[in-house]
């Protein structure tokens, strides 16, 4: 997570102590870039709760970037490319969209629910999410970062 000039120049996140509240008041969790937008996309924010050692959803993909917000748990993450992580509460995550594959998002924790908040842009006439079968995955399995062993 980096904080960027464009950003810190409005004064949020910035973490001046000596200047006004509001400048004090927003703390930047993600930066991330650079993003694509679908010409015409649309947003939408969800909450998604995982019981107890859920696996979460079935590799899939989104149409748009989408940025979320572990608020409770541990979500395991993993993106076509980028090695399995777990991502703790208070911790944030971000995918590009379009092709990128997207295999985890699953409760990391075997004894507690894990919730997150996540945003995603999605392209006009698209669904926000499009599940990726088995074929594909064969087809795509040397674009996977090596999975961890036990």
């Amino acid at each position: 997570m980096s904080e960027n000039a464009q950003h810190a120049h409005h004064g949020h996140g910035t973490g001046d102590a000596d200047g006004p509240s509001w400048t004090r008041a927003a703390k930047m969790l993600q930066d991330a870039s650079p993003i694509t937008v679908p010409e015409g996309a649309s947003a939408m924010t969800i909450h998604v709760e995982w019981e107890p050692g859920d696996p979460g959803t079935p590799p899939h993909r989104h149409s748009g970037p989408a940025f979320g917000y572990v608020t409770k748990g541990a979500v395991r993450f993993e993106l076509e490319g980028e090695p399995e992580r777990v991502i703790e509460a208070g911790g944030t995550f971000w995918e590009p969209g379009g092709d990128a594959i997207h295999y985890q998002d699953g409760n990391a924790l075997s004894d507690e629910k894990t919730e997150f908040v996540v945003t995603m842009m999605c392209a006009p006439g698209k669904p926000m999410l499009e599940l990726v079968d088995e074929a594909e995955l064969k087809e795509r399995a040397h674009l996977r970062a090596p999975r961890p062993t036990a």
